[in-house]
């Protein structure tokens, strides 16, 4: 195991950063939405609980896609379910404190209803969180502790409650693990859960600075601890005479590399002309860095373009620029943004040598929708749940095949 710690001023020099900037022209079009199955609310194995009047507090149902077959991480309920496109249940991970045992949990029953290739997995998960799924079909999913096993980091002011339950292709429980590997202590606020194509496991985990990124081996050892914060990553604002401000909003790694794809959102002060004191902070830029583990070194820095929104009226027009959200990177290299807007969804698709990008629309009525989980897969498929009033509906959108066709031409 290494640990990464305090790396900016012994990893960093400005040799080690390149600007790249995208010559082609951004091509935008709008993209059909594919409806695959919906979800009911209730208790049974194929229907969600979202909604309660006994629970207070956000909701926190996930979804993850792999190879075609669904993961809906139902906090609410504490169970997994696991689909095909068609939405059919083919595996049930479900604490039976607050779901009923399904008819397929018992092998008899189910081969007389004709249910055998259903799977149903007991364990008693608490509240369940990030998810993610390997190719070789092992399932990770970030859970709870009870408030007696639960740690507290007095050094780093964090609070350590969460593990990463490990599930193998049968459905079966294999360990858990905690930042310092298998039946290692708690991690703070896990962010997200990702997995590549070594299947290795990669945590992303909330500070009180910034974000800590724990890296794992496919067998659950610690291989590296990367620690970031707004202060030690790259400043391309060092010679500016204005105030920057510095949001460190996500962290992704590669799917190929041990690399990571660090987004921060830069924010300009801006001084009165006048009375000379600050009249405001304005969004100025976004920067994709990428961090190379292995030779602790930043190896380029992509400019990514902002999300212009419009506002207008009878009288006037006004356009400003916002930050995309980092939705992730694909085996292939192609780099996600997404947006809201009124009409659905903004996605901007940049290769990761920032040569080429692409933006479709997603066109979905958000008046309609009080709850969303977006996944993006590794071959480039943006799936969403979506949580409405009577049922929650899954869809994706093919955006693999418009990468796939730019790379044929």
């Amino acid at each position: 195991m290494r640990n990464i710690c305090n790396f900016f001023c012994a990893a960093i020099s400005a040799a080690s950063i390149f600007i790249f900037v995208s010559c082609s022209k951004t091509k935008s079009s709008s993209l059909a939405e594919d409806q695959l199955f919906t979800l009911k609310y209730g208790s049974f194995d194929n229907e969600l609980t979202l909604f309660s009047l006994n629970k207070v507090g956000e909701i926190n149902t996930n979804i993850a896609m792999r190879d075609g077959f669904f993961y809906i991480a139902n906090s609410e309920s504490k169970k997994i379910i696991e689909t095909n496109s068609y939405g059919s249940v083919l595996n049930l991970f479900y604490n039976k404190d607050t779901n009923p045992t399904p008819d397929f949990a018992d092998k008899e029953n189910a081969a007389v209803l004709g249910a055998s290739t259903q799977k149903a997995t007991e364990y008693p998960f608490n509240e369940i969180g990030a998810i993610a799924v390997d190719s070789r079909k092992y399932l990770y999913v970030t859970d709870t502790l009870p408030s007696e096993r639960q740690q507290q980091d007095e050094a780093n002011s964090l609070h350590l409650s969460q593990i990463v339950l490990i599930f193998d292709e049968d459905g079966g429980f294999v360990n858990y693990l905690g930042q310092n590997g298998r039946g290692g202590d708690p991690f703070p606020a896990i962010k997200a859960l990702y997995t590549n194509a070594m299947n290795e496991l990669i945590v992303v985990c909330y500070t009180t600075g910034g974000l800590d990124t724990f890296w794992f081996s496919s067998a659950g050892d610690l291989r590296y601890t990367i620690h970031l914060t707004p202060s030690n990553i790259p400043n391309p604002y060092e010679e500016s005479e204005n105030e920057i401000f510095v949001t460190l909003d996500n962290v992704v790694p590669d799917y190929n590399t041990r690399k990571l794809h660090i987004k921060a959102d830069y924010y300009k002060s801006s001084i009165d002309s006048a009375s000379k004191v600050l009249a405001g902070v304005d969004y100025d830029a976004t920067i994709l860095h990428t961090f190379d583990i292995q030779s602790l070194q930043y190896t380029s820095a992509l400019n990514i373009s902002p999300y212009t929104q419009v506002l207008s009226d009878s009288l006037a027009k006004v356009e400003y620029n916002e930050p995309y959200n980092f939705l992730g990177i694909t085996a292939s290299g192609w780099l996600f943004f997404m947006a809201a807007d009124d009409l659905g969804y903004t996605v901007q698709m940049v290769q990761e040598d920032g040569q080429k990008i692409l933006k479709r629309h997603f066109d979905v009525d958000r008046s309609k929708i009080l709850y969303y989980s977006f996944n993006l897969s590794e071959t480039g498929i943006i799936s969403a749940l979506f949580a409405k009033k009577d049922e929650a509906i899954v869809n994706w959108w093919r955006t693999d095949q418009q990468i796939d066709a730019i790379g044929k031409n």
